[in-house]
């Protein structure tokens, strides 16, 4: 049985590119990662205790155009929503630890989570965008968010 030896192939085939190989590297990168952790219980600060860590939560995390507060149907005043106007534009699945990582196209995202059948998310920018995120070309963004619907401040 004859073998083929494909490495000279292949180093020749990235020498031989019009991009520089860094170039095609960073635009696989695109996109964002990080942890959706749930916060739960009392979080208040006190001198006998720690807080203790957050947990990641297995979930699904909802990425969305930009999307100011004025563009979903809010749950009275909180920071749970019925529906959203913007276009939706990938969701993830996080995994036990609540680690996700995503491609995006470089843009301005929101992001939420569900419980039940509601949407949620808490962090507002100063224009009361809804957890906005930017992705930039060639960059991975990373992600902390928060799920803090059932903890007590």
């Amino acid at each position: 049985m004859k073998t083929h030896n494909f490495f000279p192939v292949i180093i020749s085939a990235i020498l031989l590119t019009p991009f520089p190989p860094a170039k095609l590297l960073l635009c696989w990168h695109t996109g964002m990662k990080g942890y959706v952790y749930l916060i739960a219980g009392n979080q208040m600060p006190s001198p006998d205790q720690q807080p203790s860590k957050p947990k990641g939560i297995k979930t699904t995390l909802y990425i969305y155009s930009l999307t100011n507060i004025n563009e979903v149907s809010r749950e009275g005043n909180s920071p749970f929503y019925r529906s959203i106007s913007t276009e939706p534009v990938k969701q993830v699945e996080t995994d036990e630890s609540g680690y996700f990582k995503i491609k995006l196209k470089p843009g301005a995202y929101s992001l939420f989570v569900k419980k039940g059948e509601l949407f949620y998310s808490s962090q507002f920018d100063e224009k009361n965008n809804i957890h906005p995120i930017e992705v930039k070309k060639g960059k991975t963004t990373e992600v902390v968010f928060r799920a803090n619907y059932d903890a007590l401040y």
